[in-house]
């Protein structure tokens, strides 16, 4: 199994258009794109987990995931979303052009991007489903995280509407859980002997900004002092220190064994 890890930052991206605080306006950080992965079997057919606005600077960067052979041949056979939130559907309307893409979701979820299936129908007829048991010979399986709708959905439908997936191929395993409101019953075992366990680090503490509490993300400080193993931090949002390799929490969290990758970083499971 190969992961690529394609963007880490938190809605908007880092820096952020429209911020100009210390962290977005010091030239001397690494940017950092909107958060997703993208995952394979065997190298060759690649499924993209979230789709962010930032979708096609992510493939372009990626050559793993660039066209051909064929002059319209693409690797990318689809998507599966964690959530409804825009920062993590809004590129499925960026790969409209794809003549077939299967979207899978959970039931909530595919109801949310309904809006975005009536957009992209006129291009192409996609598949939208439920998540499935195995995507070529990687067993897929989810726990729901949270119930928290995006602003955009007003539709009243019983959730998960977020959930983590644990990817297993070989007896290697990996969990994704970009968004987590806090840690549910059964998290622990759902996580039990993956290689990366991949977590919300939106914020770094509690009161890190006006208003996080509603906002249905878990501070990593939380997170590390009731999970144990080595984890891995992604979606950073442009107040979090997490963002400056050089920052004090940075160099507590490496203390501690704990990761947060950049943008393109790789991983295969053998």
């Amino acid at each position: 199994m190969k992961v690529i890890v394609l963007g880490t930052a938190a809605g908007g991206g880092f820096p952020q258009w429209n911020c100009a605080c210390p962290t977005c306006a010091d030239p001397a950080l690494p940017a950092r794109t909107q958060d997703g992965l993208a995952i394979s079997a065997d190298g060759d057919n690649w499924y993209l987990v979230n789709a962010s606005p930032d979708i096609r600077a992510q493939i372009l960067a990626t050559p793993e995931l660039r066209a051909g052979p064929g002059v319209r041949e693409t690797p990318i056979r689809g998507v599966l979303l964690t959530d409804a939130e825009l920062d993590h559907t809004l590129g499925l309307l960026l790969l409209r052009e794809a003549d077939a893409l299967e979207v899978y979701a959970p039931p909530a979820v595919l109801t949310a991007v309904g809006r975005f299936r009536d957009i992209t129908d006129r291009y192409h007829a996609w598949s939208w489903s439920p998540v499935p048991d195995k995507l070529d010979g990687i067993a897929v399986s989810t726990l729901a995280v949270s119930n928290k709708r995006p602003r955009y959905a007003d539709e009243p439908v019983p959730g998960p509407w977020v959930v983590a997936y644990r990817f297993e191929h070989d007896g290697k395993a990996l969990v994704y859980a970009p968004c987590l409101a806090d840690l549910p019953d059964g998290f622990e075992q759902f996580a039990a002997g993956a290689t990366y366990v991949v977590l919300d680090g939106t914020f770094y503490s509690a009161g890190e900004m006006p208003g996080q509490t509603v906002m249905g993300h878990l501070p990593v400080r939380t997170t590390i002092d009731r999970l144990d193993g080595r984890l891995v931090f992604t979606h950073l949002n442009n107040t979090n220190p997490l963002v400056d390799p050089d920052s004090p929490e940075r160099a507590e969290l490496a203390a501690r064994g704990h990761v947060v990758p950049d943008d393109g970083t790789r991983w295969e499971f053998s």
